[in-house]
């Protein structure tokens, strides 16, 4: 039985004590943006929970020997691997919204519908929800997917590019001006990169900084910390 009740305290803890409680960052560029470099140094020591469809698809394809550089005779094989992979990242994101973790849904951005259905649902339970959205010009984005060990075809790419692209207007509608950051990465200078990544931390930590804004969230907050008190009684 106690072992049972310090589990519940620890879930409890998890959520409550969280420092990015009710916070969701979404990520959006595509194949050569630089996102992953952008994001992973600016969101290092935050402790949010990262949700990523793209580490599960990966492990799909080394698992099915099927090639990451993605080639048009694999597509059929690939494209059930990639479902799977969505399913796999819809389970976390479920797993952590029951502590109400402070999340990173890193994602390429090119399915709109898709951010605007999690965007609703995680501000229906309480989170307030931002987005960085690393951009850059598709001649940059082709020549660093040349440079990368996991290149893809440049239509790939191309396709990509102009899907992120083209939804940029609506995720401003969806996201309210102090809550998007447009980051340009288009230079491969020293310099601009790391005013770049002081550009993405700035926003980060402000916004972690903030308490959450959303009336379901205090509310949720004061009710686990009234049922943290009762579960400490029963343990002591």
């Amino acid at each position: 039985m106690k072992k049972t009740l310090e589990d519940i305290r620890q879930y409890i803890n998890e959520g409550v004590y969280d420092p990015g409680i009710f916070k969701a960052f979404f990520l959006a560029g595509g194949p050569g943006s630089g996102k992953t470099f952008v994001t992973s140094t600016a969101f290092g020591g935050t402790g949010l929970k990262l949700v990523n469809s793209d580490n599960a698809f990966e492990r799909g394809l080394k698992k099915a020997n099927l090639s990451i550089k993605m080639p048009d005779e694999e597509e059929y094989f690939r494209n059930i691997i990639r479902q799977r992979a969505k399913t796999t990242a819809g389970n976390q994101l479920d797993q952590y919204v029951q502590g109400r973790l402070g999340l990173i849904i890193d994602a390429t951005g090119r399915d709109k519908d898709l951010v605007q259905r999690q965007v609703a649902m995680l501000r229906n339970i309480g989170y307030d929800c931002y987005m960085i959205f690393v951009n850059t010009s598709l001649d940059v984005a082709l020549e660093r997917n040349k440079n990368r060990p996991r290149s893809i075809p440049d239509y790939i790419v191309t396709k990509s590019w102009q899907g992120v692209q083209s939804n940029i207007g609506q995720f401003q509608r969806v996201f309210s001006p102090n809550k998007m950051l447009i980051i340009d990465n288009n230079s491969s200078e020293k310099e601009l990169v790391t005013q770049t990544l002081k550009s993405a931390d700035r926003f980060i930590r402000g916004k972690l900084r903030t308490k959450p804004e959303n009336g379901i969230a205090m509310s949720w907050i004061k009710k686990e910390l009234e049922l943290k008190k009762r579960w400490d009684l029963k343990i002591l």
